[in-house]
């Protein structure tokens, strides 16, 4: 005979609850006024079964009903951002916030947030000062410019350099250059925000020095260089270089202003990574003005970095929108011990996380995913089947799209004849305290291990034994 059902006279009252002592430590944790809220709606719902006839007893118990209260309230209390197992294979992935900062800039973040500190305070003279000036000396140094500013991100670094410098006027770019970055966000688009003429030249694939000059008349403002780095044209191409058109620029009295995306300050190829141009190649070149992204191959926080000549850096400084562009003093903080890491190159690897996990080589991957596939194998159970296998990684954010590093990881598929479903696995790691993030192709989940730093093993492999429970 099955057992009673409870009623809506069963549910204890909501103060009876709340003076009891099973709410008592939620209350110490999360407040009463939290507390209170999550029980009004514990107990409608409670009601609500009880009216439809399906009220287990036991749910009514005040155990229960604090158990229930406890889960409600620590999902609530839970930040919405979290930090995450990036095993995409893509170690600069947008969607997951780009660059890892190194030790020394998240110790640099924690000390700002602690104290007050001179943003705009000029230690030496007691007076006023610029915020730029925290990181504008290191930008100069490693990159050979005059001066620098500090922007929120690249896109609109492009967009203060074109307000300041072409308002109501022309700017020349090659039609190969006119690109789409991530969001839709195009270069045309961009341009006709800062209300700017542009003026193609040249063809998709082909765009030659000629092209520029023969556009140049008594309206351009600029010429602009915009390097491709999300996508690659291969076959019968020729590009102006920036030499070509600095040269250009200056015999006919036209600024030149380079977009380089990604924005390297040291040439990876010592590292055996693909060429990318570097900042100070484009300033030596002649460029008036180069803007780069810093959470990129730099490896630092979001932000636009803008460097150049002095005249025209103080141009920018000087518009009403660098004030709505500009960056906090957690952008500086952490921007600052990025870029003096670069005073010291030889020891870059081991101390810049973004160029540590590009230069991985594949079998200190391979070793992690000798050691961690039983484990694995055991926790998903005998619905999948996982091996470990080569596979290929990406740099990612539109940087050197078409190169791919030797990496390896795990595979997992359905096992022949089971209905584990792959879509279920995916939703159960990223339900885990640290979710885990792969890849979905061929059938198969892939779990890059290239982002897995070894001293984060430990709690990849605990949280796999979460899932197997």
């Amino acid at each position: 005979m099955d057992a009673p059902l409870a009623r809506a006279a069963d549910i204890p009252s909501l103060d009876r609850l709340l003076n009891g002592p099973a709410l008592q430590s939620l209350v110490a944790r999360h407040g009463r006024t939290q507390v209170t809220a999550a029980l009004r709606t514990h107990l409608d719902d409670l009601r609500r079964s009880a009216l439809a006839g399906s009220l287990d007893p036991a749910a009514v118990e005040e155990g229960a009903v604090a158990a229930a209260l406890e889960a409600t309230l620590e999902v609530s209390a839970r930040s919405r951002l979290r930090p995450v197992f990036n095993l995409t294979g893509t170690v600069l992935h947008t969607n997951l916030g780009r660059a890892v900062l190194p030790e020394a800039a998240a110790h640099a973040v924690v000390e700002t947030m602690r104290a007050p500190v001179n943003l705009e305070f000029d230690l030496a003279s007691g007076r006023r000062g610029e915020r730029d000036s925290i990181v504008e000396e290191l930008l100069c140094e490693l990159t050979g410019a005059e001066a620098a500013t500090v922007i929120n991100n690249n896109a609109a670094a492009v967009l203060l350099i074109l307000s300041v410098v072409a308002a109501r006027r022309e700017v020349i770019v090659s039609r190969g250059e006119l690109i789409e970055i991530g969001g839709a966000f195009r270069m045309p688009d961009i341009m006709r925000q800062a209300g700017v003429k542009l003026v193609e030249v040249g063809t998709t694939n082909r765009t030659h020095l000629a092209d520029y000059a023969d556009a140049i008349g008594s309206r351009t403002a600029l010429l602009m260089k915009v390097h491709t780095s999300n996508y690659v044209i291969s076959g019968f191409t020729n590009s102006v270089g920036v030499a070509e058109l600095a040269e250009l620029g200056r015999a006919r009295c036209v600024p030149l202003a380079v977009d380089l995306g990604s924005g390297s300050l040291v040439d990876l190829t010592r590292w055996n990574l693909p060429k990318e141009p570097t900042v100070r190649e484009s300033v030596v070149a002649g460029a008036d003005l180069v803007s780069f992204s810093a959470d990129k191959l730099l490896g630092g926080p979001q932000a636009g970095l803008v460097v150049g000549r002095a005249d025209l850096i103080a141009k920018l400084r000087k518009h009403p929108l660098k004030r709505a562009l500009r960056v906090g003093k957690l952008t500086l903080a952490a921007l600052e011990p990025v870029l003096a890491l670069y005073r010291t190159p030889e020891f870059l690897v081991d101390r810049l996380t973004t160029l540590r996990q590009l230069t991985r080589p594949a079998t200190a991957m391979q070793d992690q995913s000798l050691r961690l596939r039983p484990l694995v194998q055991r926790c998903v159970g005998d619905a999948y089947e996982v091996s470990d296998a080569p596979m290929f990684s990406q740099i990612g954010s539109g940087a050197l799209p078409i190169e791919q590093l030797p990496s390896h990881g795990l595979v997992i598929r359905t096992a022949k004849g089971k209905r584990g479903g792959l879509d279920r696995l995916e939703a159960l790691l990223r339900g885990l305290p640290r979710p885990v993030l792969g890849r979905a192709a061929e059938k198969a989940l892939w779990l890059d291990l290239r982002c897995l730093d070894p001293s984060d093993e430990a709690q990849f492999a605990a949280q796999w034994s979460e899932l197997a429970q």
